[in-house]
């Protein structure tokens, strides 16, 4: 029996040490390379249409910024950046700033972006005007995407 239980842990050490090999992307990206590197996040774009009320209501972001937490591992993440991707290439809402931060399985970067704005769920929204927060939206919208950011704008 020991014989076996010291098998295992040796077997095992490798693997613990290819761990940090294989953590996901963490830090600042642009909408096109997530989409260019990301299947999960081309596809969710690809197959998702956005209502023409949705995209009148993007309009609300106007001059706004925007902070946009996820993971690239995340199956919440996968779904609603993509959505927002699509909200604002079809709205051609001119945002102020927007800021793509992808965060690690311990939602955290390097750059302390995600630990900055308290972040406990992947993906997570931001709307801030002039660095103050307006709005936050966490996981998945109670409503249409586009109805959350711009709700009480």
């Amino acid at each position: 029996m020991i014989k076996k239980l010291i098998l295992l842990c040796a077997l095992s050490l490798p693997l613990a040490a290819c761990a940090d090999d294989v953590a996901p992307f963490s830090g600042e990206i642009s909408a096109q390379a997530l989409l260019n590197d990301y299947d999960k996040f081309s596809e969710y774009y690809t197959t998702f249409a956005p209502t023409s009320k949705d995209i009148a209501l993007m309009q609300k972001l106007k001059g706004k910024e925007l902070v946009v937490l996820f993971g690239t591992w995340c199956h919440d993440s996968h779904r609603e950046v993509p959505k927002l991707i699509k909200l604002l290439d079809e709205s051609k809402v001119e945002l102020a700033s927007i800021d793509y931060v992808a965060v690690g399985y311990n939602k955290r970067d390097d750059a302390g972006i995600a630990e900055a704005h308290d972040l406990q769920y992947t993906p997570t929204f931001i709307v801030k005007d002039d660095g103050k927060e307006l709005v936050r939206v966490i996981e998945k919208p109670t409503g249409s995407l586009a109805q959350d950011l711009t709700q009480g704008l």
